[in-house]
Order: C-alpha cells, then structure tokens, then sequence
C-alpha cells in the first residue's frame, strides 16, 4: 500500500467514525491522515470536527484555522472557528470568522444567531 492509499484508508476509517459519533477514537487515524498529508482541507476539516465534539477545542481551532488559511471562502470552516474560539471563551476573537461565515452564506440563520452571540458577549 502506498501513502495515498494509507491516507484515503486513514480518512475514510476517521469519517466512518465520525459518523458513528465516537469523535475520540475518529481523531486518531484523521490525526495520522493529516500528518502524512498536511495540506489536505477535507482531512483537517473532519479533524476538526473530531476534536471540538470530542471537547478539544484549541486543538480544534488550530485544525479549522489551517482550513481557512488555505480555503478563506469556507464558510463552514469559519462557522467551526468561530465556535470554536468561542467555547474556548475568545468571543473577540471568534467575531471576525462569524462575521465572514454569515456573509459568505446569509442564507444560514445559524451563522448569524451565533455571530450576535459572540457580538454580545464580546
């Protein structure tokens, strides 16, 4: 097997786990995924993922912001910012993600409760 192949193996196992709700045990093969293949926004996505419903949300943070630093049109990566520094208690630093999810998609009711939530308490 070659690395490609481990790296679609490693993913597809995390997702399938992400899926099933069991969010500690998906960030250990999408943590392996992303070590081989860094650059990768859909692995670092589901990390992500993995890490905030796992409670890891600094580790989470810096997972979507490696998203957006390589896709900053990816309103679900800033939404996950966003909620992210904000459960983390960074409610002035989660604005400025909330803000550009919501403008990205004002079709997301959710992007904008949660942008004046983290206006307010800012």
């Amino acid at each position: 097997m070659n690395d490609r192949d481990s790296v679609y193996d490693l993913f597809q196992q995390g997702t399938r786990l992400l899926e099933d709700g069991d969010f500690h045990a998906a960030a250990v093969p999408l943590s392996r995924a992303r070590d081989l293949e860094p650059e990768k926004t859909s692995i670092r996505e589901a990390l992500g993922r993995a890490l905030f419903k796992s409670q890891r949300y600094e580790q989470a943070a810096a997972e979507f912001e490696a998203v957006v630093d390589r896709a900053p049109t990816n309103d679900f990566a800033l939404f996950c910012l966003g909620r992210s520094l904000q459960q983390l208690g960074r409610h002035q630093q989660a604005r400025k993600p909330f803000a550009l999810a919501a403008h990205l998609r004002p079709d997301r009711r959710d992007y904008a409760l949660y942008r004046e939530r983290s206006r307010r308490a800012a």
